[in-house]
C-alpha cells in the first residue's frame, strides 16, 4: 500500500519535469562519448540527477527530482537568490499599517524550472525518467539542486515584475519592488510593494489580489 503512495508521488514529479521540458535527450551519443565531450556536449559538465523524499506533515509523500549540484564549478555571480532582509519586511510593515494597506502572501509553486538553466550541465538519466532511461541527457532548465538555479530564477522573476507589472526595485534592497498606485477612493497616490524570498511573495496594497 506503502509503496503505491511512492510510485504515484514520483510519476507526478517525472510528469511536471516533462511538461516543463526541464531536459533534453541527445539522440546517438553515449555516456562514454559524451565523457569525452563530443559535440554538442563541447564545454558542459556531467552531473548526477535523482530523486528525493519527503513526507509532509499530513502524511502527503513528496518527491523531487533534483541535480546534484554540489558538483559544479559555478562563478559566484551566477549563484545569488532572491532574500528580502528582516530589517525590509518590517520597514514595510510598518508602512503597510501606517497606510491601510492590506498584506497577500503566496508560494510559487515549481518555481525553479521556470527559469533557463545558466550552466552547461548534462546527466545519464536514471530509471525515473521512464523511456530515457540509460540516454544521455542536456539540462534546459533551472533544475533544484543547481547553484546558479536561484540566481536564474530571480533574473527571470525580476525581469517579469518589472517589464509586466511596473514595479521598481528599491536602492536600500534589491528584492523589494515598489509601484506608484492611485487610491480606490480617489483621494490620491500611494505605494505599493512587492517583497521577494526566493519563491516566496509577500504583495502591500490596498488591493494585492489584483497584482497576484
Amino acid at each position: 500500500k506503502y509503496w503505491r503512495k511512492w510510485k504515484s508521488s514520483i510519476e507526478k514529479e517525472m510528469c511536471k519535469i516533462d511538461s516543463m521540458e526541464v531536459f533534453e535527450p541527445i539522440e546517438g551519443i553515449t555516456p562514454e562519448q559524451a565523457r569525452k565531450s563530443v559535440a554538442p556536449l563541447i564545454g558542459y559538465q556531467e552531473i548526477k540527477c535523482h530523486m528525493i523524499f519527503d513526507v509532509k506533515m499530513d502524511g502527503t509523500c513528496k518527491s523531487r527530482f533534483v541535480a546534484g549540484g554540489h558538483t559544479t564549478e559555478t562563478p559566484a555571480s551566477l549563484t545569488y537568490s532572491s532574500v528580502v532582509s528582516r530589517e525590509s519586511v518590517r520597514t514595510i510593515f510598518t508602512i503597510a499599517s501606517l497606510n491601510d494597506l492590506k498584506v497577500l502572501s503566496c508560494d510559487i509553486g515549481n518555481a525553479y524550472l521556470n527559469a533557463p538553466c545558466k550552466e552547461r550541465i548534462w546527466f545519464v538519466a536514471g530509471p525515473e525518467c521512464g523511456k530515457h532511461k540509460g540516454k544521455v541527457c542536456k539540462l534546459k532548465r533551472a533544475l533544484y539542486g543547481l547553484k546558479s538555479s536561484g540566481a536564474s530564477w530571480r533574473e527571470m522573476f525580476s525581469n517579469f515584475i518589472q517589464e509586466k507589472l511596473n514595479f521598481k526595485p528599491t536602492t536600500m534592497d534589491p528584492d523589494v519592488y515598489i509601484r506608484r498606485a492611485t487610491r480606490a477612493d480617489r483621494t490620491g497616490d500611494y505605494y505599493e510593494y512587492l517583497l521577494v524570498y526566493v519563491d516566496d511573495v509577500l504583495v502591500f496594497s490596498e488591493r494585492p489580489q489584483e497584482t497576484m
